[in-house]
């Protein structure tokens, strides 16, 4: 289980009700995840975990990591789970990927059967979706098997000590073509009035604006009690 929830990042004002409901949706469904920040401590792998705690009940979590050549910890067949990248970075730690892993990771993704949950070091979506695919070589066609890309900014004078963690933005992927990527804004935080703003709705989701409102409003309600 994750450290912090969905519902602890929105009473901490990581994001908003509307952007949790919107994450754990997304779980439910199996969509693929990518979460991206520029500084180290910046909340992208606690959102990622709060996150997946949405999936359904049972869903196989499989972390991959170079010490478990020559599969990586995928499963062959698919189960059905999520693929946990817990960084695409060139290091030397074995849980974080770069190169001809992390492309192996993205054509297993191709038949359906997984999904994908991963962390990487960017600015916004467009650097995040370079690194993806100038970086580590990743096709178009399965680099926008991503569905989610959230954007996640740490504030304060000091990213060692952050005074404050915000989902600044919240894209929809619906597509890559020719290396440009198409991405609808679902969700934003606007700094100057610091107030979060609902932008656009999920085209991919089966959950409709009722079910997502609804949604929503458990999140809210839980600021309460």
């Amino acid at each position: 289980m994750a450290e912090l929830s969905l519902g602890d990042l929105v009473a901490n004002r990581t994001m908003s009700p509307e952007m949790a409901a919107t994450l754990a949706a997304a779980a439910r469904e199996r969509r693929s995840l990518l979460f991206f920040a520029i500084p180290r401590l910046a909340g992208k792998t606690t959102t990622m975990l709060a996150t997946l705690d949405h999936a359904p009940e049972g869903t196989p979590i499989h972390e991959l990591s170079t010490e478990t050549e020559p599969d990586l910890s995928i499963p062959d067949p698919p189960d059905g789970g999520y693929l946990v990248m817990h960084e695409i970075a060139q290091t030397d730690f074995p849980h974080y990927l770069w190169g001809e892993p992390v492309r192996r990771v993205f054509e297993a993704l191709r038949g359906g059967g997984l999904s994908l949950a991963t962390v990487l070091h960017a600015g916004g979506y467009e650097e995040a979706f370079s690194i993806i695919l100038e970086g580590n070589e990743v096709p178009d066609a399965d680099a926008a098997l991503i569905d989610y890309a959230v954007h996640i900014r740490s504030l304060g004078p000091d990213w060692r000590e952050p005074t404050r963690r915000v989902v600044v933005e919240l894209h929809e992927v619906t597509g890559i073509g020719n290396g440009v990527v198409e991405a609808t804004l679902l969700h934003r935080w606007d700094e100057v009035q610091d107030r979060f703003e609902v932008v656009g709705e999920p085209s991919l989701l089966a959950s409709g604006a009722a079910a997502l409102g609804e949604l929503a409003e458990q999140f809210r309600r839980r600021l309460d009690e």
